[in-house]
């Protein structure tokens, strides 16, 4: 489903920004994307750089606002969706990526 992001990360108003996806999935991916390259600034001198399911979500939560819309075709309405959902959707997004 098309899905929109709405992200805030301080709490300058400046700050926001969005930006859609074809899915949802594709959504989530770029969150994790967005996360990757906070730690690449803010780690420029390391060839490569790990993290973990935890450290993202703490990412998530120090954000000072994200959401997503995600298009429902039934209502014709968008659904906003809070961080809680979020991380639950990508928590199930990496795990379905490591089982393969």
């Amino acid at each position: 489903m098309h899905t929109i992001l709405l992200i805030q990360p301080t709490a300058r108003p400046d700050s926001r920004t969005w930006s859609d996806y074809e899915t949802t999935s594709e959504c989530l991916e770029g969150i994790c994307k967005i996360f990757e390259e906070f730690l690449k600034k803010q780690h420029p001198s390391k060839a490569s750089i790990t993290y973990d399911v935890s450290n993202l979500f703490e990412f998530v939560d120090k954000l000072n606002d994200l959401s997503l819309l995600v298009f429902n075709k039934e209502t014709g309405q968008y659904v906003p969706h809070n961080k809680d959902w979020i991380k639950d959707r990508i928590f199930q997004l990496l795990r379905s990526q490591a089982d393969r």
